[in-house]
């Protein structure tokens, strides 16, 4: 089994390459929404394949159906709810969105203005907090297995995610005057801080609990699905690129299997 040093350093390189989809905001003046929408097309069909490929069927093969089954609607579960209970903001495309129970007491128009930062980061970082969680665990789950190929084919579709995630995050913050070298930075720690955390929690709790895998990989799995049909579809959709979306989604998840058959050896 692969050693939680190891893990740590993984799920670090993975959850930075959110910094290399920024790199394009240096040079784009302007960002239409079909390249827009396809990132985040791309983005949901590799996170779909990932949870597919990477932990569901090696779920399914070292443990029951049923185990697997309860892992992806605890899963799913937890994002929603996660997504219910904290405050946090979305910076879209078309502008800032506020969710989560306690911040939309009263009007769900009071965002946070430009000048009370240390609110709007917080925010922000809730969000990527959320959606980088089932990530992190993933990685560390895939190589709790104790097969090193499975948790590379995993760390290697969570890089690949995140940068077409990292182009996503980077657009509006550019827009919003954001400067671009801040930009890549904040964008490079959003995924580069709260994934190997996750990691090493997926990792530990396997770990010690060897059986759990099954239960694991399913919850990792039924949370990434839920952040693809939460958010990621919904955000790619209703601006009339509707098929480049769709086509990038369904390129995404061959890539992903493309990744899961080369490494998962």
């Amino acid at each position: 089994m692969s050693s939680l040093g190891e893990v740590l350093v993984v799920a670090t390189l993975a959850g930075s390459a959110t910094g290399l989809g920024a790199l394009p905001t240096l040079v784009a003046g302007q960002v239409g929404h079909r390249v827009y929408d396809s990132a985040l097309g791309l983005a949901a069909g590799i996170m779909v394949g990932a949870a597919v490929f990477a932990l569901v069927v090696p779920g399914l093969d070292l443990g029951s159906t049923w185990e697997v089954v309860v892992g992806i609607l605890g899963g799913g579960a937890f994002l929603l709810g996660a997504n219910a209970a904290l405050p946090h903001l979305h910076a879209g495309f078309r502008g800032d969105r506020l969710e989560g129970t306690a911040a939309l007491e009263g009007s769900p128009s009071r965002l946070p203005d430009s000048g009370d930062q240390l609110r709007r980061a917080t925010l922000v970082g809730s969000a990527v907090t959320i959606h980088n969680v089932p990530e992190g665990l993933a990685v560390g789950i895939a190589f709790a297995s104790g097969e090193a190929g499975l948790g590379l084919a995993v760390a290697a579709a969570i890089a690949v995610n995140n940068v077409p995630d990292g182009f996503a995050m980077a657009v509006p913050a550019v827009r919003a005057g954001v400067s671009r070298p801040k930009t890549i930075l904040y964008t490079t720690l959003s995924g580069g801080l709260p994934e190997p955390i996750a990691a090493a929690a997926g990792f530990a709790l396997v770990s010690v609990v060897a059986d759990l895998f099954p239960v694991a990989a399913g919850l990792a799995a039924g949370a990434m699905i839920a952040v693809v049909f939460r958010e990621l579809i919904p955000s790619s959709h209703g601006h009339g690129h509707d098929d480049a979306a769709t086509a990038a989604f369904v390129s995404g998840f061959a890539i992903m299997l493309i990744v899961d058959t080369v490494l998962a050896v």
